[in-house]
C-alpha cells in the first residue's frame, strides 16, 4: 500500500545568543552559541492507535492494491492521513447508516439535494460504463459515517475510487484509490484536485454540494483520457 501525505518540515535555524555583559570575576563566562549550531525542533509525541476492521484491512492489504491521496484529512473516518497527528480518528463502524439498497452515492451529511444526487449516480454509471472504473462517493460529517461498513457495500477492488467528501479536517475532498487506477491515473492528479475543489474556501463560499460535484465531473474527465505521460494534467 502506498501512502501519500503533506509534510511539514521546519526550517533549519542558526542562532547565536546576544553577547553577556561583562561577568564578575569568579563567575562562569558567558554562554555562546556558534553559528554553526543548528536548532533542533521539539519533537512530537507519536500516537499509537488500537486499528482494527476496515482500518487494518486498508493497512494490510498486499502491497499496491490499495494507494492513498488524502487532503490532509482523512478517508472513510478512519483511514489516517498521519497516524501521528493530534486529532487523528479512530475507526467506526455503524452499517444502519448504509441504505437498504445499492447506491453509488452516500450522502449521510445531507450535502446533496436529491437532483444533485441523481445526477451524480447517472454520472458515476456513465464513468464505470465507458472506463470501466468504478466510482463511489460517500458524504459525511465525521463521526456520523458508515465507516468500515462500505467496504463490503461497496464490494471496493482495484478499480475502484472512494471518494470521501467530509470537512472535519478542513479540505473537504479525500479519496482511496486502487492499484489500478493508481497505475493508471498519476497519483499529482489527486493532491491537485484536492487542491482546487476541496480547499476551505472553496467550499465555504460555494457550498459542500458544488466541491462534490466538481469534484466528481473532473474525475470523469481524467478517467476519459487516454492513458500516458501527460494524462489527466488540468483539473477540468
Amino acid at each position: 500500500m502506498a501512502s501519500i501525505h503533506l509534510h511539514h518540515h521546519l526550517p533549519s535555524a542558526s542562532i547565536s545568543l546576544p553577547k553577556a555583559k561583562a561577568s564578575p570575576p569568579l563567575c562562569a563566562p558567558p554562554l555562546s552559541v556558534s553559528a554553526s549550531s543548528r536548532f533542533s525542533p521539539p519533537s512530537f509525541p507519536t500516537i499509537n492507535l488500537n486499528l482494527t476492521g476496515f482500518t487494518n484491512w486498508l493497512l494490510h492489504f498486499p502491497p499496491k492494491s490499495f494507494s492513498f491521496a488524502l487532503s490532509g484529512a482523512l478517508a472513510l473516518g478512519i483511514a489516517l492521513s498521519g497516524v501521528g497527528f493530534a486529532d487523528a480518528k479512530v475507526g467506526v463502524n455503524k452499517p444502519e447508516l448504509l441504505p437498504k439498497e445499492f447506491t453509488s452515492v452516500i450522502d449521510v451529511a445531507g450535502f446533496l439535494s436529491d437532483g444533485q444526487e441523481v445526477r451524480l449516480k447517472q454520472e458515476i454509471a456513465e464513468i464505470e460504463k465507458d472506463t470501466g472504473y468504478k466510482l463511489r462517493v460517500l458524504a459525511q460529517n465525521y463521526p456520523v459515517t458508515p465507516g468500515l461498513a462500505v467496504k463490503d457495500f461497496w464490494q471496493v477492488d482495484d478499480r475502484t475510487i472512494v471518494f470521501v467528501a467530509d470537512p472535519t479536517f478542513g479540505n473537504i475532498l479525500n479519496f482511496n484509490v486502487g492499484a489500478t487506477v493508481d497505475l493508471d491515473i498519476p497519483r499529482s492528479f489527486w493532491s491537485r484536485l484536492a487542491g482546487k475543489y476541496g480547499n476551505i474556501f472553496y467550499w465555504k463560499e460555494k457550498g459542500e454540494d458544488t466541491s462534490i460535484e466538481s469534484a466528481v465531473m473532473a474525475i470523469s474527465n481524467c478517467l476519459r483520457e487516454p492513458v500516458g505521460p501527460n494524462n489527466c494534467s488540468e483539473i477540468k
